[in-house]
């Protein structure tokens, strides 16, 4: 197993931990400095509604399973490498995806704001695991211990609080401010393991996901009629679970990569 040197702490580059606090407090500022934002009925209407085998809403059911194969190889993969990175928080990631597909499953089976709530809920779950282990790789491994619970009990409020004032201010807050962290951690700091690059790839497909999800009807038109937004939103974000498990398959750490002979 290889193992990490962990970097002495630097004073002086402690501007970059304060750019992300400053980054997500802003955003959260911004999100609640809004008027409340409550559900929309018209998201329940998805542009495809065809049924198969008895599902309704075939596609958008069906679809999730990119989740559960993803997360599943992932947790399988954490599982086999315990101990390397923050283990825990990634494979709370892949946990979360995996719970994602029978949530989302359930939901477009009969989609409305109470089963929109089972949906969500493993989605934080996911977010905040990346979210943990990804501080935790490029800032210091003690995040993980100490930030893992309060970031899954701060993605479970912003769902019930939803839920109980239909009001989406929060949870806008809980789905977005870790992409802009991410994207600033890869920006800022440099990283401690190889094929960070397929992390990109992943913030990629998931940016191109919510784009297909805007675009919905759209989709499902210029497809004629075979494909909706939302299904390819699915299998985009999939996508980008995948290719984080990739990442954290074929990974070393960079020290080890250097001093690895030629060949």
């Amino acid at each position: 197993m290889h193992e990490v040197t962990q970097r002495p702490y630097d004073a002086r580059g402690a501007w970059r931990e304060w750019l992300l606090c400053g980054a997500s407090l802003a955003l959260l500022v911004g999100a609640m400095a809004v008027d409340p934002i409550a559900q929309d009925p018209a998201y329940h209407h998805f542009a495809d509604r065809r049924a198969a085998l008895g599902i309704p809403n075939f596609l958008n059911v069906a679809s999730n399973l990119g989740f559960l194969l993803a997360g599943a190889a992932g947790l399988a993969l954490c599982i086999r490498r315990e101990g390397q990175g923050a283990t825990f928080s990634w494979s709370v990631l892949f946990l979360g995806a995996m719970l994602v597909a029978a949530g989302s499953g359930y939901y477009h089976w009969a989609p409305d704001n109470a089963s929109l709530v089972w949906d969500r809920l493993p989605m934080t779950i996911g977010f905040m695991g990346l979210f943990v282990a990804l501080l935790s790789e490029h800032i210091h491994p003690k995040l993980e211990r100490y930030m893992l619970l309060p970031a899954l009990l701060v993605g479970a409020a912003s769902v019930a609080w939803w839920h109980h004032a239909d009001d989406l201010r929060f949870y806008a807050w809980v789905q977005f401010m870790p992409l802009v962290t991410i994207s600033l951690l890869v920006a800022l700091y440099p990283g401690r393991y190889t094929h960070r690059r397929y992390l990109v790839y992943g913030l990629v497909c998931y940016l191109a996901a919510k784009v297909a999800e805007a675009l919905d009807p759209q989709i499902y038109a210029a497809s004629g009629e075979l494909l909706s937004g939302h299904t390819l939103k699915h299998l985009l974000a999939a996508l980008a679970l995948y290719y984080v498990y990739v990442m954290l398959r074929r990974r070393m750490p960079v020290s080890a990569q250097m001093s690895a002979p030629a060949r």
